[in-house]
């Protein structure tokens, strides 16, 4: 696979919720919809799969990647090897600098989980389309009404399920803002993502970010002394599932559509993982979702469609 360059110059605007490019991985809008698809059923097994795996959140975070790291490596060095030759430092460490946003995100939302309430937690980890989309604006992209109407409504349909309550405790707030910064690091780790990712192919750049967000984690595990190993063997195939569902069906495919659908469909999209996690959870682990889980995700369906509609607007226009 050759890398392609972009034009001189400089790269060709987009709008808001990243049109349809010529790049590596770009397909039609329903191939991308449908991976998206398959992407959030992905990544909504991480959180039923980590609270049912006996290791330390941090660990599962590191180890979610190094086990990544280990499958994708072989498929780059033989299918990609003349494109990792063939990338730039730019694109390099554009990809570096996304492994340590997408460290930044998990080093930051999972200690949340134990600080404030689980509600509260995912609420504002998920302010994630929110902040993608003021960085765009701050980048020049100008957002329509309907993205901010769509976004609205998708994140409205989150705090109906979540319930959301914040506490006035010293330690519930810094949870909370733990949450709310791993929200707009994993903005960050998007876009960052969105624009390497219209050059280089999805498996080049999760293994360079992957590897990189490995090595971010393992410093921050070894200096906080977490226990990175005596699992027991059910313990290490539940980290294999995950590593499997959430972070190579879940995370790489999120990286493979967000160069055609762009970065704000994306993570909106990605707020489906709430009501997804809450089903799964309902029909593997026995807890079974409160009543406002269907409307909920009904709520945020209708908003992810008012996103993608101006997406194809913007792209027909």
């Amino acid at each position: 696979m050759r890398l392609r360059s972009a034009k001189p110059g400089g790269l060709a605007p987009r709008s808001a919720t990243g049109a349809a490019v010529a790049g590596t991985g770009g397909g039609p809008v329903s191939l991308d919809l449908t991976l998206l698809g398959v992407a959030i059923a992905g990544i909504s097994l991480s959180a039923p799969l980590i609270a049912a795996t006996a290791a330390p959140a941090l660990a599962v975070a590191l180890w979610r990647n190094v086990l990544a790291v280990g499958v994708l490596t072989p498929v780059a060095l033989l299918r990609h090897r003349a494109e990792l030759r063939a990338t730039g430092a730019r694109e390099v460490g554009l990809s570096a600098a996304a492994g340590m946003l997408l460290a930044l995100h998990f080093g930051l939302w999972l200690p949340s989980l134990h600080m404030t309430s689980v509600s509260s937690s995912i609420a504002l980890a998920t302010t994630t389309p929110i902040w993608t989309t003021v960085l765009l604006r701050l980048r020049g992209h100008r957002s329509s009404g309907l993205v901010w109407a769509g976004i609205t409504v998708a994140f409205l349909g989150v705090l109906l399920l979540t319930g959301v309550d914040l506490s006035l405790s010293p330690r519930a707030l810094a949870g909370d803002a733990l949450a709310l910064a791993g929200g707009m690091a994993g903005a960050g780790y998007m876009l960052v993502g969105a624009e390497v990712r219209r050059t280089v192919s999805t498996t080049a750049y999760t293994c360079v970010c992957y590897a990189t967000a490995a090595a971010a984690l393992l410093v921050v595990c070894l200096i906080a002394g977490v226990r990175l190993g005596g699992y027991s063997g059910e313990t290490w195939l539940k980290l294999a599932v995950l590593t499997l569902t959430a972070q190579l069906l879940g995370h790489s495919l999120l990286n493979r559509v967000v160069q055609g659908l762009g970065p704000a469909v994306t993570s909106t999209g990605i707020l489906l993982e709430t009501p997804g996690a809450a089903l799964i959870a309902a029909l593997w682990l026995g807890q079974h979702p409160p009543a406002a889980a269907y409307p909920a995700l009904g709520i945020i369906l209708l908003g992810l469609a008012l996103v993608v509609l101006d997406g194809r607007g913007s792209r027909g226009g």
